[in-house]
């Protein structure tokens, strides 16, 4: 039972996506308003913006997403992705339940108001798709009903009429198509020209034909229709359409000559079908210009190539937002023309933009920057201001609480994330350079971070400020940084210089300079003992170096390692250290002794793929493969481990065995995501990534980067990022663990309800042999029950069944060992029960009895916190409501009594009727 234990305790499913909000494609908000949904690289973020929370959802895609759509019902969501592959996922169960391909890249696409079709936009066609579960008797996951391509340029833009039975598609060649899914006798498909560019929106009026067109030049058309929605006439309709006859009608039917009534009557309605259809013929749908307006003309543009990149319309509201490439963005109002607001929010171009159905919030997406923003135009407020950190995060740390993920990039950028609801909440800009290390102090206080600009900064977590800079006598690039457990010392480590410095916290002076390396120091850490000043330090020079860093820097225990040193991490209880080296192993040292205690081989569980460029196969390219980042679980029973390449290994220290093995990727978007080159890259020549193309003297076309690089652009002009894991990191808690990969943060927290775990479990015990001894009011032995069968929706059933004034006599009546587990369970239930007091009184019962071990106090600190703040909220607006009341009622009663007073001649007061007032 013991392995099994080990091997379950670490099932992990991906929990959320921090350090990036919007790569590109369009935003779409809910039918409520009170969230927006986007797209982040192949998956797929909701941003909850009225409870303030995010969350990603658990489906990933091979590729990229670019567009989505939702149902109006808001139950469904269409993704394609840069391939042409789309799926349907419920927002229901979170989950894919239909997949389609398109084999092409979609320009847009747009559910039909009653939900029943999908347009989309492909090439120079307009597809138009079945929605799963709207009509009796379909089979296919996506039934084709219609295909229009008579279109010379590609669909970029449809838009449908409010009824579902019109739809407008605009294209690159200038020109607005209208098509019909159902046949009318007065339509035919009729074409919109005269715009001067490409179509980048159409928006048809409220239950009306009339519709508004902007181009990319900002040119905006104003067309109005010769018909409206009502004066459309359905072919059904027209040929199943009864005559009645009149008196006059009546008399002609000679009976006597014996002819057929019904035969008469039929042959009134062809005549006046005929008649019917000769008039609705001259009543075809037509459209005339009423305006013309320029927009660009209200943003100013030195260079003269300012272009529209993105629009939207609000029916209701009437108003039309519109953004530029210079990320400028303006709000007009239609019924006048009037321009409301111009504001610039980025120098980089809007990608996308969008108004929730209430008209009041406007989202925006920059996908230069990786910038989601939600706008109340009304108040000219930010309801969400978020951004992704401009390249790849390099480095992260949890809190003590696990409450924050503190995150460095190679903008130079620091950022704190909220690990409850997903956002960011300051950002510091003050290093100039790649930060290479950030560590939260343990009173949660400050943060101190290292970059290669030559600097240790400390952030004061309560005025969000840059209190203190730390320097070395000569220039140095850090590599690294750490502090020690009780936040009086930081120690970072030099690339360039082979040297380890100490400073003091408090007087912000240099202590040390630990010498004696003969290569980078790559990385360090202090012990996490708080009586203990030890150090450890890893460097390229094959050694890892064991400091007494205040008492006697001078002294250290050197031990050779078999390869270069790539990163070391403490055991929680500091007693033993493990070190990642350059040939793909993981050595584990007791401090004290400063032998080796174990090892393990993981090179071949690290795994490795094969750019789109490589030479060699992925079995060669493996041999140059090594975990760059490793991290001890709470417990110090397991350690995590990444490196270059899509997979996260775990492993049990004692055993040595691979317990786990996390594939954080499926985006072929990313270089080295395969094991093999694509066949259809394969050429008579080769592989045609390794054909180079110049189309120009400055190389615009170029594949093939130079020899030795291997981030940023630098001479590529078609990057493609390779896939790396930078950073992995356990959370304090034990119940999550993060990685900082190219796609961004990923978190992977616990879940114990798609396992079946029991613990010491007996032949005798089961549910229903459990809620018998509960009925039977044995609360104890109940409860040691379902703990062995280790159920959680039991074990909170039971817990609930136990009265109040029983819980003491019960926590007595437990074992020790089971006292640890429904602590832990009860931590981890308090992050969404209702029950608040009720688990607060099962908390100091069972802390009096027993001390639990630390991850589990954080755990409940953690959640006790996010309670009380929740808690506090809603207590203070309901203070406030009820003051505002109380403030209007007294209010309202002088004015009565004012009244009554002011009146000049003497009346009787019915005393009934001033207290009904």
């Amino acid at each position: 039972m013991k392995n099994q234990k080990v091997h379950s305790s670490l099932v992990k499913n991906f929990s959320n996506v921090l350090g990036t909000v919007y790569r590109e494609g369009n935003l779409t908000f809910t039918p409520d308003g009170n969230s927006v949904i986007s797209p982040v690289g192949n998956r797929i973020s909701k941003f909850d913006l009225k409870n303030n929370t995010s969350f990603t959802l658990p489906v990933e895609s091979s590729h990229n997403y670019e567009q989505i759509a939702l149902s109006p019902d808001g139950n469904l969501l269409f993704a394609v992705n840069e391939v042409g592959e789309a799926d349907l996922i419920s927002l229901v169960s979170n989950r894919v339940i239909h997949k389609y391909r398109f084999n092409e890249r979609v320009l847009h696409l747009r559910f039909s108001p009653d939900g029943k079709h999908i347009a989309a936009c492909k090439l120079n066609k307009i597809f138009i798709l079945q929605t799963p579960g709207h009509f009796i008797g379909q089979f296919n996951q996506f039934a084709l009903e219609r295909v229009f391509s008579d279109i010379l340029g590609d669909t970029t833009y449809v838009a449908w009429t409010d009824d579902s039975s019109i739809l407008a598609v605009g294209s690159k060649d200038a020109t607005v198509r209208l098509y019909t899914i159902g046949n009318y006798s007065n339509f035919r498909p009729y074409s919109l020209t005269g715009h001067p560019d490409t179509i980048v929106g159409i928006f048809f009026e409220e239950n009306s034909l009339d519709l508004m067109v902007v181009a990319r030049n900002g040119h905006l058309s104003v067309w109005q229709c010769s018909l409206s929605l009502n004066q459309l006439t359905s072919v059904e309709s027209t040929n199943n359409k009864r005559l009645k006859l009149n008196d006059d009608e009546e008399d002609e039917i000679d009976l006597s000559k014996g002819e057929d009534r019904e035969r008469y009557i039929t042959k009134k309605e062809e005549e006046y079908n005929k008649k019917q259809k000769l008039l609705d013929s001259k009543k075809f749908l037509s459209y005339h210009k009423l305006s013309t307006h320029y927009l660009n003309d209200y943003i100013k543009d030195e260079h003269n190539n300012l272009k529209m990149t993105t629009a939207d319309y609000h029916k209701k509201v009437k108003i039309l937002v519109t953004g530029f490439s210079n990320g400028s963005f303006l709000i007009f109002e239609t019924v006048g023309k009037t321009l409301i607001h111009s504001l610039n929010i980025s120098d980089t171009s809007i990608s996308t933009i969008v108004l929730n159905n209430a008209g009041d919030w406007i989202a925006i997406g920059c996908k230069g920057h990786g910038q989601l923003l939600v706008w109340e135009w009304q108040s000219e407020t930010y309801v969400m201001k978020q951004q992704a950190h401009g390249s790849e995060v390099s480095c992260l740390t949890y809190s003590a609480d696990s409450v924050y993920i503190a995150t460095g990039g190679e903008d130079g950028k620091v950022k704190l994330w909220n690990n409850q609801s997903g956002f960011c909440f300051v950002t510091f800009l003050e290093h100039t350079s790649t930060v290479t290390g950030v560590a939260f102090a343990p009173n949660k206080k400050f943060i101190v971070s290292a970059s290669l600009d030559g600097t240790v900064r400390a952030f004061d977590l309560t005025r969000y400020r840059n209190f203190k800079t730390f320097v070395s006598p000569r220039p140095v690039q850090f590599s690294c940084v750490s502090i020690d457990s009780t936040g009086e010392f930081i120690a970072a480590g030099g690339q360039d210089v082979f040297e380890a410095y100490l400073w003091s916290m408090k007087i912000g002076k240099l202590l040390e300079v630990l010498s004696g390396h003969e290569g980078p120091i790559v990385s360090l850490a202090f012990s996490p003992i708080i009586s203990s000043t030890t150090l450890v330090t890893t460097s390229w020079d094959k050694t890892l170096r064991i400091w007494n860093a205040v008492e006697t820097a001078s002294d250290h225990e050197t031990i050779q390692l078999f390869a270069d040193g790539l990163c070391v991490a403490f055991r929680p209880d500091g007693k033993e250290v493990v070190v990642a080296t350059l040939d793909g192993q993981l050595l584990f040292f007791d401090v004290r002794t400063s032998t080796q205690v174990a090892s393990i081989e993981g090179r071949n569980d690290l795994g490795s793929g094969r750019k789109d460029t490589d030479l060699i196969t992925a079995k060669k390219n493996l041999q140059s493969k090594a975990f760059k980042s490793v991290c001890y679980s709470a417990d110090g029973q397991f350690v995590i481990a990444g490196g270059q390449s899509k997979n996260v290994c775990i492993y049990n220290v004692a055993e040595g065995i691979l317990l786990k093995k996390f594939e954080i990727t499926q985006n072929q978007s990313f270089d080295a995501v395969l094991d093999v080159v694509n066949r259809r890259k394969m050429t008579e020549f080769g592989n045609i990534d390794l054909i180079e193309e110049r189309e120009t003297r400055e190389g615009g076309n170029v594949k093939l980067k130079l020899p030795g690089v291997h981030k940023g652009d630098l001479a590529a002009r078609t990057f493609k990022p390779e896939v790396n894991v930078f950073d992995v990191k356990f959370s304090p808690t034990g119940l999550s663990w993060s990685a900082a990969t190219t796609e961004g943060v990923l978190v992977y927290s616990l879940n114990n309800g798609f396992i079946f775990d029991p613990f010491l479990l007996e032949l005798g015990i089961t549910t229903k042999t459990t809620r018998d001894t509960l009925l039977k009011k044995e609360y104890a032995s109940a409860l040691m029950m379902a703990l062995r069968l280790n159920e959680s929706n039991l074990i909170t059933e039971i817990l609930e069944s136990i009265p109040t004034k029983d819980i003491e006599l019960t926590v007595i009546s437990l074992p020790k060992m089971y006292i640890e587990k429904i602590t832990k369970h009860i931590a981890i239930l308090l992050g969404s029960t209702i029950h608040i007091e009720f688990y607060v009184q099962w908390i100091m019962f069972l802390l009096n009895s027993h001390q639990p071990h630390q991850t589990i106090i954080l755990t409940l600190y953690k959640n006790l916190s996010k309670k009380f703040m929740d808690l506090s909220k809603v207590c203070d607006y309901n203070k406030y409501t009820l003051a505002v009341i109380k403030r209007l009622a007294n209010l309202q009663t002088n004015e009565v009594k004012e009244e009554v007073k002011t009146e000049n001649e003497p009346m009787e007061i019915d005393e009934n009727q001033v207290i009904s007032i």
